[in-house]
């Protein structure tokens, strides 16, 4: 591995090299070995990128930047299509908060369907095709945000007619299960902030599942030759992939809508506990961190898959979250060529969640998130602190790539 500036980079026999932006933070020899395979496709557009939070994943690895010519791999795009954050900050102060936190945690808990119990799929109130549920959730953003999905999401049916029975209107503004979250944070001058983190829910499952296992039936003759069965791709000009660039694009919007609805859900649950007059979005931030998209690199049309990664253009805004109790970033890109205009999607995982549960108790998550309203129990050790890398060590080996503009700091916490 040879160094410059600010990245190390890792050359690769028969393929192109990884730039990794990952000083002082550990990365498993594993994820080493994964980007490796990744970077001998021979579409890869000139280099990979690993962000400060690499780690391993299903086919390529968490918190790379994969840019390619003329192909695309659905696996490295994964299945949770345009997971990625939203953030808003108020006119609150931390004064104008309730002093029991629990109160805003139970409302955002009623207004937010999360989790995986049998109430996320059916919501009070709500028509076409919903089951009966208790969650407090109107139907008006819900029903809104649809009707700008409907049509295309019909016209990607009639080519994949198994989506339509997919969970894509039930699960729209839901915040689901696993490491996706909503917070109530304070800034570095006590501004109150709201932020989430979710994706494309079941829907997005079921267009990632469906073109990953088409790819790899298209490469049936060909899996010998590939270092790892979940790097099967699709090559422009065929019908896959014309048909996966499409339905991948319709989850992104679906992603991104999901987490506006929730938004707003989140803001007139919070409108029920603090009746104080407030104003939100002072400033925003909606950001995808599992996506592909079509971007202009090094004088090339490509396109760019940020597998945990975040894009960081010059100026461009975006969310760095730390693990549940560290803090968390809104951060500004500042357009590094040699990352694709990329930084991290947070701290990244240090070990498994299996490996989490065994090695931590219930003591220690409440003593790691003391401070912060949130559950404290054994279906959430998996989350702790402790499984993910030192998110100030993170920001740390990526400060050529964005500078902080807010940090934030989380006193109530949702987990799906």
């Amino acid at each position: 591995m040879t160094k410059q500036e600010h990245y190390d980079v890792l050359e690769v026999a028969g393929g192109q090299p990884v730039k990794m932006w990952t000083r002082g933070v550990p990365v498993e020899e594993e994820a080493k070995r994964q980007l490796a395979n990744t970077a001998r496709m021979p579409f890869i557009y000139k280099h990979m990128a690993a962000m400060p939070d690499v780690h391993l994943g299903k086919g390529s690895t968490i918190g790379s930047v994969i840019p390619t010519l003329g192909a695309v791999i659905p696996a490295a795009v994964g299945v949770d299509i345009g997971c990625g954050m939203m953030a808003a900050k108020t006119t609150l102060r931390a004064e104008d908060l309730p002093d029991n936190l629990g109160l805003l945690r139970s409302a955002i808990e009623r207004a937010v369907p999360h989790g995986m119990s049998p109430k996320t799929r059916g919501f009070k109130g709500r028509g076409m095709g919903r089951d009966a549920g208790s969650w407090d959730t109107p139907p008006s953003a819900v029903d809104a945000a649809w009707m700008t999905l409907k049509d295309e999401f019909d016209t990607i049916c009639l080519k994949t007619p198994r989506l339509k029975h997919t969970n894509n209107y039930k699960h729209l503004g839901t915040l689901g299960t696993g490491n996706h979250f909503i917070e109530i944070c304070l800034d570095e001058e006590g501004a109150v902030w709201f932020m989430l983190h979710s994706g494309s829910r079941g829907v997005g499952n079921a267009i990632g599942s469906h073109f990953i296992e088409l790819a790899k039936q298209d490469m049936r003759t060909h899996m010998a030759n590939l270092p790892d069965q979940d790097l099967a791709y699709l090559q422009e000009g065929t019908r896959h992939y014309d048909d996966y660039i499409e339905a991948v694009g319709w989850a992104q919007k679906f992603a991104r809508m999901n987490r506006e609805v929730m938004m707003q859900n989140l803001i007139a649950a919070v409108r029920t506990v603090i009746k104080k007059p407030f104003q939100t979005h002072v400033e925003a931030v909606n950001c995808h961190h599992n996506y592909v998209q079509r971007e202009r690199h090094f004088g090339r049309d490509v396109l760019v898959t940020r597998k945990g990664a975040v894009s960081a253009r010059a100026g461009e805004l975006g969310i760095i979250p730390g693990s549940m109790g560290a803090r968390s970033f809104i951060v500004r890109g500042k357009g590094n060529e040699d990352s694709f205009h990329s930084c991290s999607h947070g701290a990244g995982r240090t070990m498994s969640r299996t490996e989490a549960k065994r090695r931590y108790s219930v003591e220690d998550q409440v003593r790691a998130t003391e401070g912060v309203e949130c559950r404290k129990d054994a279906a959430v050790i998996d989350e702790i602190p402790m499984a993910y890398k030192d998110i100030d060590a993170v920001m740390r080996a990526q400060d050529d790539l964005v500078e902080v503009v807010h940090t934030l700091k989380q006193v109530v916490c949702v987990k799906g």
